[in-house]
């Protein structure tokens, strides 16, 4: 009786143990390790205040800034997650993301720095680029609107690395087809659904004829159009990107809709008429088709869509003693 007592005894002491190490362990985990809301309300409360204000003055002087600045955001969190490396110049020898083909006609470098700037000066070495940009993304998009389309919790920090050699792959591709689309959401941790939410992000902005030319006048190699290109669209996107395409010459992704962040995306999509490889491969699964009919509804898109960029914009995210808060976006604090 007395062993019975004694394995009972010790049995709950190491409960009691376990306990206590498991409640020290939760709330001697910092905040800081995961991302908030309101993040920065006491070390720099103004410093969303400022994002919004630089943001949406740009904005106004430049609606095409929107879809810019979403871009970018989501070029960041592709590669190495949402830690700024988009915004690093390259080093030496080294060329950084910026360099890399998908990026070349990437902008808005000029407007993170603006308001990197201005919250430096109230609050030196504290406001993370990686929040600046995805809190800038946010603000572009909601312009001119009262509410903001989706929360952005802050407590991003920076990476140190940033290498062209790293996004091939590993960004999305205008060329890419269903299953390699699928494979690269899937593999930063994203689905099906977020994969379909997240490709209504075209709905706004413009693109280059080489991304999309291939479709129009030599598909597979013969000379041919893509059959899966709606046939009167395809002859007035000839019109507008004759071959040989030029590089300089752009077409909106959402005719006639390309500065309104709505649902005409997916209309356009059904109508066979969405303009990359990719947009048309999003018919070509029946859950990814069956969801861009769901899609359609304004409702239903902005409550997805709010819930899927904030799942991105926590793609392995450097939060806590990891990266740091660079001084300025460009380059890594000097050692």
């Amino acid at each position: 009786m007395r062993a019975a007592t004694k394995s009972l005894f010790l049995f709950l002491v190491s409960l009691f143990v376990f306990g206590l190490f498991t409640v020290s362990n939760a709330k001697a985990k910092p905040q800081a390790q995961g991302l908030t809301m309101n993040f920065y309300k006491k070390s720099c409360k103004n410093a969303e205040n400022i994002v919004r204000k630089i943001t949406s003055s740009k904005v106004q002087a430049n609606p095409a800034l929107a879809a810019k600045l979403l871009r970018t955001h989501y070029h960041d969190c592709f590669v190495r997650g949402c830690d700024a490396s988009i915004l690093l110049d390259p080093v030496n020898n080294t060329q950084s993301e910026k360099d890399a083909r998908p990026n070349l006609t990437l902008e808005g470098f000029d407007v993170i720095d603006e308001i990197k700037t201005e919250i430096e000066k109230i609050c030196p070495g504290t406001v993370s680029c990686a929040d600046i940009l995805a809190l800038a993304a946010r603000d572009a998009v909601s312009f001119p609107r009262k509410k903001s389309l989706w929360e952005v919790p802050t407590g991003r920090r920076d990476g140190f690395v940033s290498l062209a050699s790293e996004v091939a792959g590993n960004i999305p591709s205008p060329f890419s087809n269903f299953s390699t689309l699928l494979q690269i959401f899937t593999k930063k941790g994203m689905d099906i659904n977020d994969l379909v939410v997240l490709s209504g992000a075209h709905t706004i902005g413009v693109a280059h004829c080489g991304t999309f030319s291939r479709r129009l006048f030599n598909f597979t190699g013969k000379g041919d159009a893509d059959p899966s290109l709606n046939a009167t669209y395809a002859e007035s996107l000839k019109v507008l990107c004759p071959n040989p395409a030029n590089p300089a010459t752009t077409v909106e992704m959402d005719p006639q809709s390309s500065l309104s962040f709505d649902t005409s995306y997916y209309k356009i999509v059904l109508q066979h008429k969405g303009l990359f490889q990719s947009d048309a491969a999003l018919l070509t699964d029946g859950s990814s088709a069956n969801r861009v009919s769901q899609l359609q509804d304004p409702k239903f898109f902005f409550t997805e869509f709010a819930k899927s960029v904030k799942k991105m914009g926590a793609v392995e995210v450097l939060t806590g003693n990891a990266g740091e808060i660079r001084k300025q976006c460009r380059v890594v604090n000097p050692k």
